[in-house]
């Protein structure tokens, strides 16, 4: 069986790991990785390959940066001509992002079957790209893997009824592997104190490209860094935004974006996570640390039980600095439980793969 491993973003490499390291152990499965090229960095692209084990891409598309309807047609062209030479039996695609799409466009129109990893998930935001990206590719896909059970019951509301299979988060597969393995000088290199600083990470184009929204969110950040820490591994589209809206922002502490390893350090030692990633706010409950995420809404209500992680509108700045304020000078203790599974949903997935309708 030979299968297309596809990746093109930060979220994606992180979601493939456990998955390539699975496909190693079974000498009956090829795989071949293709990266898109949608990261916009191409040497912490390449560091993520090597510090997560992925072994290097066979096909590297290098689509680089483009507006959506462009890097998604792009993807598909490069994709489709890889996918009639290598005559691939599945291609592999990973949440939301438009390497997502583009990978379960051009698998649906080779005629190779289609797996959908983190499958059923829904902000029920149509004005987000990443929505609109995962509601198509569910349709696309012949088989569906929900990380959680609510995703199980999202697809079925939208009459999704067939080979839709429960088994856990690939994502906290890959921090259990790695959340004992790595040890980072970066505390000392930034001179933070366990516990007393918070982890800041904003790049969702809702509130990147909406100057309202990106000018309350810095505003409050920057007032709430008078009193804490706080260390933001910037995206170059935000701070595109910030110097192009003028925001002051000279209490914040910016930062390269970071790999793996140095972020899941910054994680496990902060005092809580504001965030608009999806990804982060799960990490964030794997790694039992409070979120606030600054958004209306998440595709992961599940973190929501317990308030282990808060809902901080970005329209509105008096609520969002009160709940920042307010969490910075509490202790939390995070209760979690199994709603992501138990660390081993790559071996579930590629055992459903190899027996589907065999």
């Amino acid at each position: 069986m030979k299968i297309i491993n596809l990746v093109g973003a930060r979220p994606q490499f992180i979601k493939a790991a456990p998955i390539s390291r699975e496909i190693k152990k079974n000498k009956r499965i090829k795989e071949i990785i293709v990266h898109s090229g949608q990261h916009y960095n191409k040497e912490l692209s390449k560091n993520f390959f090597l510090e997560l084990n992925i072994p290097s891409p066979k096909y590297n598309l290098n689509v680089g940066s483009h507006d959506h309807p462009t890097q998604i047609s792009k993807i598909i062209l490069k994709l489709v001509k890889i996918i009639k030479y290598e005559k691939p039996d599945w291609i592999i695609v990973y949440g939301d992002t438009n390497t997502t799409l583009a990978g379960a466009l051009a698998g649906n129109r080779s005629g190779i079957k289609i797996a959908h990893v983190e499958s059923g998930i829904r902000s029920y935001n149509n004005d987000m790209p990443e929505e609109i990206n995962r509601v198509v590719t569910d349709r696309l896909s012949n088989i569906l893997f929900c990380p959680t059970i609510k995703a199980t019951h999202n697809l079925k509301k939208e009459n999704i009824k067939d080979n839709i299979y429960l088994v856990g988060d690939v994502m906290f597969d890959n921090f259990k592997y790695y959340i004992k393995k790595f040890n980072s000088n970066i505390l000392s290199e930034l001179k933070l104190e366990k516990n007393n600083f918070v982890l800041l990470t904003i790049h969702r184009s809702q509130n990147t490209e909406i100057e309202k929204r990106l000018r309350n969110i810095i505003y409050c950040i920057n007032n709430l860094a008078k009193s804490i820490k706080v260390i933001f591994p910037a995206h170059p589209r935000t701070l595109k935004y910030i110097k192009q809206f003028k925001i002051k922002s000279d209490k914040i502490i910016f930062i390269d974006s970071l790999s793996y390893r140095k972020l899941i350090t910054l994680l496990k030692n902060c005092k809580f996570v504001a965030t608009d990633s999806g990804g982060l706010q799960k990490e964030a409950f794997f790694a039992k640390k409070q979120c606030v995420t600054l958004r209306n809404e998440t595709e992961w209500p599940e973190t929501l039980e317990f308030n282990n992680n808060m809902l901080c509108p970005p329209d509105n700045r008096r609520n969002m600095f009160s709940i920042l304020s307010k969490i910075s000078k509490k202790n939390y203790k995070i209760k979690t439980n199994k709603t992501f599974g138990y660390g081993n949903s790559a071996k579930k997935i590629i055992k459903i793969i190899e027996k589907f309708k065999k």
